[in-house]
Parts: structure tokens; C-alpha cells; sequence
């Protein structure tokens, strides 16, 4: 992709609505081969981001689902032991006695497992996306840190592996805690905000052609307003696309008051939350709209 206008029209052609400033940053990410480090809150399209890059790049999506305690072993290589084993008895048992011929054999790559960072690296082109990262350990993030600065991996029994191309890598985070500034420094970063009513619609209408407008615009209207409510989860665009799929299930043309409170567990998943939205004027929200 030559230009920040075609990486948008690209997405765009998977589904994916972007504005000029993340088109220009999926561009640089592509030109100058650097991570894309993606913030804000669950919900407004980071993940889906990597998924929508990885469809108009016609690249494999290798995900890497962090969380705490991962380790090296987890997200880049293990040997598989089982195999092994079943290997050095079918050699025992055929009489071989070469030890140093043994060992070479039991550490071949046909008993190497790639997880998804060796998986990435191995697999040409390939969008590597690294979701939560915020949800791992220090110790992770320098090993992360390292890997991406090089594209390489050592294995002892094998040497260095290193990508012919490096992958396409997006991170992601909740900002449930503040990822170190050297793997920020690293990447090139996006902030992703709640969108405007306007482009949340286009997505929803672009997401879920089916639904008739006058629901989407209802619902895009309802959940900005619980946006603003003080909630302890806000709803993100994810939320949104799955209340209306939820009322568009339920036969519902247009909604009113009462089925929105009837139906609001797809868009919230806490109970105070919740009984903040039911004394909200959701009436009102809807008459607003031409309800």
C-alpha cells in the first residue's frame, strides 16, 4: 500500500471504518516496519484493528493472548517432550548407542512447537498481533521488548531464528496498568477514543447491514447517553454492535424505553451499572431521536 489513503480504503473494503490519523498510522507501521501500540478502552476496535489489517493484507492472524504470568515458553517455542520420548525408546529399542547422535536427533525442529511469536517470525507475510499486553509482567514486556527490536530468537539447541520479513505487529491495552515507556518508544501509538455518534452509526450500519436504520441510530444514540452516565464499564463500539444484533434477534424494528431495559445485560455486564441505566430518561433519549 503505497499511501495513507489507500491503507484506509483497504480497511475499509474489510469493514473497518478508520480516520485520517490511524490511516496515516497503519501506514507509517507498514512502511517503516514498527509496531503498532494500540490504548483505550475494551471495546472501541483495537483487536479488531489487527484482524482488519491481517484480511486486506491476505496475511495469516497469529495472536498472542496475554495475561499474567505468561512466559517465554508460552508465546515463543517449547520442545514437544511426548514426542521425544516416543522417539529415544523407538531408538533404544533399535539398538542405536551413538548418545551425541541421539541428543541431535531429539532436538530436530520436527519436535520444536512454535507458539505465536516464533510463528510470526517464521511465517512470511504474517500480522502478529500481541492483545493485553498490559495484562503481563515486566519481565514479559523486556522479552517482548528485545524480540521486536531485532526479530530474532535464539534457541541453543537450534542457533538464530531470525524473519526474512518481520511480521505486521499490533499491541494492544485496556490501560489497566501503564506499559513501560521503552517498548512504547518502540512502536508507533495510537490512542483509541469512543467515536462520535455519526462514525458509531456508520460502523454499526457498516457491521450489521441487516438491522433497519432507525434501530441503529436508536441504539447509537442510547449507548452514547450511557457513555456520559458515570459507569464503572462503559460501553465500548463492541457493545454496541452487539445490543443492536440482540434487538435485530428479537424481531425489533425500532425500540422503546422498556425493551431497551428489558435487553440492557448485551450492553452492560455490571448490575450497578445497570440500575444506573434504569433510572436514567431513556425515553427522552429516544424522543430525541424522532422515537
Amino acid at each position: 500500500m503505497t499511501d495513507p489513503e489507500q491503507v484506509r480504503a483497504r480497511l475499509e473494503e474489510t469493514g473497518y471504518l478508520v480516520d485520517e490519523g490511524l490511516a496515516v498510522t497503519c501506514f507509517l507501521a507498514l512502511r517503516l516496519h514498527r509496531p503498532l501500540f494500540c490504548e483505550g478502552d475494551a471495546g472501541v476496535g483495537k483487536t479488531a484493528l489487527a484482524t482488519a489489517l491481517a484480511e486486506a493484507l491476505g496475511a495469516p492472524l497469529i495472536r498472542l493472548q496475554c495475561h499474567e504470568g505468561i512466559d517465554a515458553s508460552q508465546a515463543l517455542y517449547d520442545w514437544d517432550f511426548p514426542r521425544q520420548l516416543l522417539h529415544l525408546r523407538a531408538a533404544e529399542a533399535a539398538g542405536v548407542q551413538d548418545a551425541d547422535r541421539l541428543e541431535s536427533e531429539l532436538y530436530d525442529r520436527r519436535f520444536l512447537i512454535a507458539r505465536p511469536l516464533l510463528q510470526a517470525l517464521q511465517t512470511q507475510p504474517s500480522v502478529l498481533l500481541v492483545d493485553e499486553i498490559d495484562r503481563a509482567d515486566d519481565e514479559f514486556e523486556a522479552f517482548l521488548l528485545e524480540l521486536l527490536s531485532e526479530y530474532s530468537v535464539t534457541i541453543p539447541e537450534l542457533g538464530t531464528l531470525r524473519a526474512q520479513e518481520p511480521p505486521v505487529v499490533v499491541l494492544t491495552s485496556n490501560r489497566t496498568r501503564e506499559v513501560h515507556d521503552a517498548l512504547k518508544r518502540r512502536c508507533l501509538y495510537h490512542w483509541f477514543d469512543h467515536p462520535s455518534f455519526a462514525r458509531e452509526l456508520a460502523i454499526v450500519r457498516r457491521r450489521l447491514p441487516q438491522v433497519p436504520e432507525r434501530l441503529a441510530e436508536q441504539v447509537t444514540a442510547l449507548v452514547q447517553t450511557l457513555r456520559g452516565a458515570d459507569l464503572l464499564k462503559p460501553p465500548g463500539v463492541a457493545e454496541t454492535i452487539d445490543w443492536a444484533q440482540a434487538l435485530d434477534a428479537l424481531g425489533a424494528s425500532e425500540v422503546d424505553a422498556e425493551l431497551a431495559v428489558t435487553t440492557l445485560g448485551s450492553v452492560l455486564k455490571y448490575r450497578e451499572d445497570a440500575d444506573r441505566a434504569r433510572g436514567l430518561d431513556l425515553a427522552a433519549v429516544l424522543a430525541a431521536r424522532g422515537a
